[in-house]
């Protein structure tokens, strides 16, 4: 039988190494073509986004309200999906009551029921909620005051006898207004050597005619412990009051509850805020009425501040949803015109936004960005632009239906939790607005047409002023050049005095 032989030829090592040298740059060559691909497809459709969705239209729980012999409003939104209760006691007086010698002082008083009570140490307040697995939190702003808990609904009797212990028998002791009353201060010297925060607390005196709800240095020293006392008699009041619960309780167990622990609050009703002093404005033809800088020499940073108090446009007024759509437009999210134009586009800024302040008859307009001293000048011009053109142009639907978009996606995300739908409803009873309101957010914002939103920033944008807090060494040339017929008033940041007519020392 023939024998078959087989011959197998090998090849050298360095041949070896070099067929998969080259099959190893075949598979890079070909990845790098499916990646190639790959990046186009994504390029076009990041290019390309798809419209947004139509807005779902969520139905909200009735508010259900009762009122008690005391004259204390209940208001119960039930939302049994999670075993959750957060209560509100809100106060419809906040910083708009004090006096402005005394700035501060809501927020100090609401801020001390949880340091302590007649019966309970600020330590024991906060040890028993936490033993709970809840949370107590009080504190003021301009248009009201608050106390909160949050608990699960099995807690909700032993945390709601924390509350009515803090509101009812507020120890006001001097030891912890002393201990308050020195971080406010460490807080204030340290924050009113920052841009922001400085250009804040200037508009709201400069552009607003109003005190900084937090108070001043020389405004906290001067509030005493008769102060506060006087403050939380005069004000947490059951007429003057309502107590929201939202979450897994029914309205009869949050009325019974109520009653327990707060059917001995007080009946007396103050008298709400009178109007601001901010003066009506019509129709404005000028964008800007004043320059302001406040000189702060090494400063790392610039704030660049558009502020304008607008008359006539409360939260309750009919010039709402065209003002907060409008916001929406210009400053209310990172695809915004503001942040588009100063970060994105340029990148001046890590962000640039706006928003309004609202108090019952009007409400403050402000937008605002942080920069390099140097391109100080550049972004208020910016930010001037893009005020501007909201009065004069267009807004197209493909524009305008996604900003719509915002409000109403974030709106209902807010209401999916049980704190977001208590401050929901606390806007409304802050304001005197009917609950019913909630339901109709989305179909009002939705609403909004080009027209309003231009007739409205036409009626009521224009004409506010520039704050600039920075070092007006390095910005001063250009901020010359890009106003030369608007004159420009500086003050140094060691001689400003936020009590002052002038601001000055």
């Amino acid at each position: 039988m023939k024998r078959l032989n087989f011959t197998v030829k090998t090849r050298r090592r360095g041949d070896l190494e070099n067929t998969r040298f080259s099959f190893l740059r075949f598979q890079i060559l070909l990845l790098s073509l499916c990646l190639g691909l790959s990046a186009v497809n994504i390029s076009a459709q990041i290019e390309t986004p798809p419209a947004p969705a139509a807005p779902k239209s969520g139905v909200i729980p009735a508010v259900k309200e009762k009122k008690l012999p005391n004259g204390l409003t209940i208001a119960v939104v039930e939302k049994h999906t999670l075993p959750i209760v957060t209560v509100q006691l809100l106060v419809k007086n906040g910083a708009s009551v004090e006096g402005e010698d005394k700035a501060g002082l809501a927020d100090l008083t609401a801020s001390m029921l949880t340091k302590g009570t007649k019966t309970r140490t600020a330590t024991q307040i906060a040890e028993q909620i936490e033993f709970l697995g809840g949370s107590i939190n009080s504190g003021a702003g301009w248009n009201n005051s608050t106390v909160t808990i949050s608990v699960t609904s099995d807690k909700l009797d032993k945390a709601m006898a924390i509350m009515a212990d803090v509101v009812l028998n507020p120890a006001f002791d001097q030891k912890e207004l002393d201990l308050l009353k020195l971080q406010t201060l460490d807080g204030l010297t340290y924050n009113l050597k920052q841009p922001s925060f400085l250009a804040n607390y200037v508009a709201s005196k400069y552009s607003f005619g109003e005190h900084p709800a937090g108070g001043t240095p020389e405004s906290i020293t001067k509030i005493s412990q008769s102060d506060i006392s006087a403050f939380h008699a005069r004000n947490f009041t059951a007429g003057n009051s309502v107590i929201i619960f939202t979450g897994d309780i029914s309205s009869a167990t949050a009325e019974k509850l109520t009653a327990k622990y707060l059917g001995s609050l007080s009946r007396e009703r103050p008298g709400r805020s009178g109007p601001g002093t901010v003066p009506t404005v019509g129709r404005q033809s000028q964008t800007i009425k004043r320059i302001m800088v406040v000189n702060l020499p090494n400063a790392g940073q610039a704030s660049v501040n558009y502020a304008k108090g607008i008359t006539g446009n409360g939260r309750g007024g009919i010039q709402y949803y065209p003002s907060i759509v409008l916001n929406s437009l210009l400053g209310g999210g990172y695809s915004s015109r503001l942040n588009q134009e100063i970060r994105i586009k340029r990148g001046l800024s890590y962000g640039a936004n706006s928003g309004f302040a609202w108090r019952d008859d009007r409400s403050n307009f402000s937008a605002r960005a942080q920069t390099k001293n140097e391109s100080a000048a550049q972004v208020a011009e910016l930010v001037l632009i893009e005020v501007k053109r909201l009065t004069d142009n267009t807004t197209p639907n493909t524009e305008l239906t996604p900003r719509k978009s915002v409000l109403t996606g974030n709106f209902g995300r807010n209401l999916e939790t049980t704190g977001g739908l208590t401050g929901a409803v606390t806007d409304l009873y802050s304001f005197g607005i009917p609950a019913t309101e909630l339901n109709s957010y989305s179909q009002k914002v939705t609403g909004i047409t080009d027209k309003q939103i231009r007739d409205f920033a036409a009626s009521n944008l224009l004409g506010g002023d520039i704050i600039i807090v920075g070092d007006y060494a390095k910005f001063k040339d250009d901020l010359a050049k890009r106003f030369p017929n608007i004159k420009v008033d500086v003050i140094k940041a060691d001689e400003l005095d936020l009590s002052k007519g002038n601001l000055r020392k």
